[in-house]
């Protein structure tokens, strides 16, 4: 499934502009690397990780070699833009995959904006990133030092300088505990995935004893990302297998395909991760520490999608835990998403939302109904341009292809009721009630319905004051070094643990 669903959320006025209007996030096209070209869009594509970095490099040898020589791109680069009554820190966070592409958003935190979707463009010392959601465009060029891009940010007609600082990705920052106090076993792991023919590595930690112990693999949301699912400075895979670990439970978390030590294309569809969760648990299988008849799968938004589908598979899970998995279409989602943006983004939207919602409607119908990529790709890069006149054509151009590619129309396709009367194993449903990805509700109730009605082992619970990344309110966050650090929810903690544990003494 398509890594930028996420960008829908605030797309409709990102950074307080009444004017933008937002378009669909790109879905990721990733084509191979030809005369210095790529392109691929999972995270932060306006919350997920969700872009990709797309170099578009003028052909002469000269061109190629100084394209060559600029500085690496990875990293955050932050700077404060400013704005009438005052000025906003936006920060931009790009990441080489194994590809050799890049994976770029852009969070605004003044605004709650995160993982906002971002198209990147490099022509020898000038670098440009475009945020179609937003309307907004930033071109600069690398200073002497190469930790500064200075140039000029563009939104709706308001155009203003902005430096962008670099710094490192906060690695260390996300690991969940010192390697040193670890109460428990720690192994590094590759493991195969012969239907796709790829290698995936991850960690695989296990409690200390004898066992063998009830283990769940865990499956990360939209996008590539690690086997922690770092988001800036915070890792809720690896926070959660550090609790889940500590208090008896085996835990394998695993790089994404095309994201740290794992091989293979980053792009794939929910349907085609099912292959990584089936060998995951076959991994799991060949474990003498690991007890067979309690192995299950735990994911996080589409990770949790993904559980169910390998549920409703032969060799099913033992069980399933869904962290705020889709209940609803990716048309459905695209679209409540994107009104719900725009009704919170504009003071008077009545006929603006309805225009742009019209738009949205029409621009999905072409992606999901013209067989002619060629021509599709034509008028949504049309569209892009009208409703964005700071686009540049390439940009335009770059993020339509991804837009038609095969991943973004099985996202809209993707219906996550369809194969829930084929999953029999029980299932924990667990939504924020704050989660501002979803419409918890609908979704909720989508989905427990669906399970229910060939199910009898379903608990679902929405926990007040948590959002889609299962942080708690800031009031509970953790003080470390004088400021507030986001923690994993300890209510969605205990609920997954001693769900898991009942479902152990049941059998």
């Amino acid at each position: 499934m398509i890594n930028n669903y996420k960008a829908f959320l605030l797309a409709g006025g990102i950074l307080g502009s009444a004017s933008v209007v937002a378009q669909p996030p790109a879905g990721i096209a990733a084509s191979s690397v030809t005369k210095a070209a790529g392109s691929n869009t999972k995270s932060m594509a306006l919350h997920l990780p969700t872009g990709r970095l797309s170099y578009v490099v003028p052909s002469s040898s000269s061109a190629r070699h100084a394209a060559a020589e600029t500085p690496p791109l990875d990293g955050l680069w932050k700077g404060p833009l400013k704005m009438p009554g005052g000025q906003l820190e936006v920060i931009f966070r790009l990441m080489k995959l194994t590809s050799g592409e890049y994976f770029a958003t852009l969070d605004v935190p003044m605004q709650k904006v995160s993982h906002l979707a971002v198209e990147v463009t490099m022509r020898a010392d000038t670098v440009s990133l475009v945020a179609t959601q937003a309307n907004s465009h930033f071109t600069g060029l690398f200073t002497a030092n190469g930790q500064q891009l200075q140039g000029t940010w563009q939104q709706s007609g308001f155009q203003v300088p902005l430096t962008l600082t670099h710094s490192a990705l906060p690695i260390e920052a996300a690991a969940p505990a010192p390697r040193l106090t670890l109460p428990y076993r720690e192994e590094n792991v590759t493991f195969p995935n012969s239907v796709a023919n790829l290698r995936l590595a991850g960690t695989l930690t296990i409690p200390a004893g004898v066992g063998p112990f009830p283990a769940v693999a865990l499956l990360s949301d939209a996008g590539p990302q690690d086997r922690n699912g770092t988001e800036a400075d915070f890792a809720p895979l690896g926070r959660l297998a550090d609790y889940l670990t500590r208090r008896g439970i085996a835990v394998l978390r695993f790089d994404d395909r095309g994201v740290g030590q794992s091989t293979g294309n980053a792009q794939a569809s929910a349907t085609e991760l099912v292959s990584d969760a089936q060998a995951a648990l076959s991994f799991l299988r060949t474990r003498p520490e690991i007890n067979l008849a309690h192995l299950g799968l735990l994911g996080h938004g589409e990770g949790g999608n993904v559980a169910l589908l390998a549920a409703a598979q032969p060799l099913p899970p033992a069980f399933v835990v869904g962290l705020a998995p889709y209940g609803l279409t990716g048309m459905q989602i695209a679209l409540q998403q994107h009104e719900a943006a725009l009704r919170s983004q504009q003071p008077d939207p009545a006929q603006l939302a309805a225009a742009a919602l019209n738009r949205q409607q029409m621009m999905l119908k072409i992606i999901r109904q013209t067989s002619d990529k060629s021509r599709a790709q034509d008028i949504v890069a049309n569209m892009l341009r009208q409703t964005n006149p700071a686009l540049d054509s390439t940009a335009a151009w770059s993020s339509a292809a991804r837009m038609v590619s095969p991943s973004y129309p099985s996202f809209l396709a993707f219906n996550p009721i369809e194969a829930l009367p084929k999953v029999a194993c029980p299932v924990l449903l667990l939504y924020g009630a704050d989660d501002a990805m979803l419409v918890t509700d609908n979704n909720l109730n989508a989905l427990t319905n669906g399970l229910k009605a060939a199910n009898k082992v379903v608990m679902a619970h929405k926990l007040p004051g948590v959002n889609h990344l299962f942080q708690p309110e800031p009031g509970q966050w953790p003080i470390v070094n004088g400021q507030p650090k986001p923690n994993f929810s300890p209510a969605a903690q205990d609920a997954i643990r001693t769900w898991i544990v009942e479902q152990v003494e049941k059998k």
